[in-house]
């Protein structure tokens, strides 16, 4: 597990929180999405963002994500700045809706392989059976994934 997760170790056995998110603000021109989260997630806590239609749950999601930039606020994660040290974050962090939007004819090996070009990481066989053991799939790597459970 230290190859695959190798950088993270160090922050998660130092106690500092996983996700650290304080005064997260977004605004699209006059209407504030986001105003002024805070939020720690600490290593093994399970967390869930609840609330109506345009709360904010899906932007504040994007942010964490680096897929849009807060307008004021930090988020930090494994102790990295997610806007400023974006590219650290990407390498640490991946994100996995219950929805697959697409590729449902590659396999599990095939989507690890594009999805590690796409962010210049090794894909050795060695690698992709440690991702697959990782997540439990070990016995599935030429199974498409719209035949995996989406849980």
């Amino acid at each position: 597990m230290a190859t695959i997760l190798s950088g993270v170790a160090p922050v998660l056995a130092s106690g500092t929180p996983i996700i650290e998110i304080r005064g997260l603000v977004k605004r699209y021109g006059a209407f504030q999405a986001v105003a002024g989260i805070d939020l720690v997630v600490r290593t093994g806590e399970i967390f869930g963002i609840l609330g109506p239609n345009g709360a904010g749950k899906t932007t504040t999601l994007e942010m964490i994500e680096g897929l849009r930039t807060p307008d004021a606020g930090t988020i930090h994660l494994a102790g990295y700045d997610a806007v400023r040290e974006s590219g650290k974050v990407r390498r640490l962090i991946g994100v996995q809706l219950q929805t697959t939007a697409l590729f449902d004819y590659l396999t599990a090996t095939e989507l690890i392989v594009l999805f590690a070009g796409l962010y210049d990481m090794p894909a050795s066989p060695e690698r992709m059976d440690a991702l697959l053991s990782l997540v439990g799939l070990a016995e599935k790597p030429r199974a498409r994934v719209n035949e995996l459970s989406g849980g």
